[in-house]
């Protein structure tokens, strides 16, 4: 029991573990020595490429470009809006080329105006494929005449093909108005209603559910709301900051919440694990497999405009349990968001949701296991927060029945 595992061919040698603490293997952490994932990092460092650092945390952009063709006709409303989404250019920087000229900064449309409200649908894409919706309706730094926050309903689908923002003032904000900000949507989108809409928001979480409810749309709390949020961030730079009742520093009226870690549900339980890595073009292929079926989640990597090279190594972790089939379906089914090693700690932290977060794992805690979990971290880190949730029957398998690519995404300043 105390033999190390060999080093099987879809893994790299690392240090595995059981789940319980008391089962750590002492024998084997105690003389075997991991090298692989430092080398991960710095791998990763030199291979990885992306966009300006814009971004606060530069490593994504909103590269979906709209079609020019004639927009759609909208209802008139009170404030003036864009049938058209903006243009922001970006210009991809790639580490190797880090001593040329500096990339420029997004290029705005000249007559896009912040006031405007946005209506906005790909006349490319057939309405009746748009049935997941990603929302946020939360106050924005900005004035309205009276002195108060003025809020803001936005609306997307995954891919963007879908762009919607109303304004309202903050004395009508309630389930009934949102619940008619939706069927607005549908209306003078024409689109159908979504069967599932995500947010990512814990304090208007009852506001939302309501609403969906009363239109029998599927609410989705998740921080896998990839999308909405690049899609915030760059409307903080380019859209709330040229608004003429814009606040400076002014902070959210909803702060994100980050919860203390709860004890793992008994269903959750896998048997052992091990931190692993894989190439860029490998987890292309995992994530493609396991989006035809129901064990899985992946990204919208074009979306992310992570510009990685096959060969780099994304960070992972691999759970091994007799019961594979069955964690892994439940996990599909959980919005996982990210996996962090809380070095500091000695555990694994799942996070789910919201605002959910589990002890994945705890270990015992060496300078060894230390060295192996910050530098898992940092080769996350150096892929721009990308890693990914590996489930396999046992750790020397080359398979895996389930395969969830996750990130670490910075949340936006609104």
């Amino acid at each position: 029991m105390n033999e190390p595992l060999p080093e099987g061919p879809w893994y790299p040698k690392a240090h595995h573990g059981w789940f319980k603490e008391k089962m750590w293997q002492d024998n084997y952490l105690n003389n075997h020595t991991q090298t692989s994932l430092s080398k991960t990092a710095i791998t990763a460092m030199a291979t990885l490429s992306f966009n300006p650092a814009r971004i606060k945390t530069p490593t994504f952009k909103l590269s979906k470009l709209t079609s020019a063709s004639k927009p759609i006709t909208i209802p008139c409303t009170n404030l003036p809006f864009h049938t058209q989404p903006k243009v922001i250019n970006f210009r991809t920087h790639s580490v190797s080329e880090s001593t040329q000229k500096e990339a420029p900064q997004a290029i705005l449309q000249e007559e896009d105006d912040p006031t405007a409200e946005l209506r906005y649908l790909d006349p490319e894409t057939d309405p009746a494929t748009i049935t997941d919706w990603e929302l946020d309706f939360c106050s924005r730094p900005i004035l309205d005449a009276r002195g108060k926050k003025i809020w803001e309903l936005v609306v997307c689908d995954k891919t963007l093909s879908l762009q919607y923002t109303k304004y309202f003032p903050n004395n009508v904000i309630n389930s009934i108005t949102l619940k008619d900000g939706i069927v607005a949507v549908s209306d003078e989108l024409g689109v159908p209603l979504p069967r599932n809409i995500r947010f990512f928001r814990s304090q208007m979480q009852t506001i939302i559910t309501n609403a969906c409810n009363e239109l029998r749309i599927r609410p989705v709390p998740s921080k896998r709301c990839v999308s909405i949020i690049l899609w915030l961030e760059e409307r903080y730079e380019t859209i709330y900051k040229r608004h003429p009742g814009f606040q400076e520093g002014s902070k959210p009226l909803l702060a994100l919440d980050n919860p203390f870690p709860t004890e793992l549900p008994d269903i959750l339980y896998g048997e052992r694990w091990t931190f692993v890595q894989l190439p860029y073009s490998a987890v292309r292929d995992e994530v493609s497999t396991f989006e035809r079926g129901f064990c899985g989640s992946g990204l919208d990597l074009d979306l992310l405009g992570l510009e990685i090279d096959d060969k780099t190594l994304i960070p992972g972790l691999a759970v091994a349990s007799s019961s594979a089939t069955a964690l892994a379906a439940v996990l599909s089914g959980l919005e996982v968001c990210s996996v962090e090693a809380d070095v500091a700690r000695a555990r694994l932290i799942l996070s789910v949701g919201i605002s959910t977060r589990y002890i994945f794992s705890t270990y015992k805690k060496t300078p060894q296991t230390s060295s192996e979990a910050e530098a898992w971290e940092a080769a996350k880190k150096a892929c721009g927060g990308l890693h990914f949730l590996a489930v396999q029957p046992n750790l020397d398998s080359e398979d895996c029945v389930g395969f969830n690519l996750l990130l670490d995404l910075p949340f936006p300043p609104v």
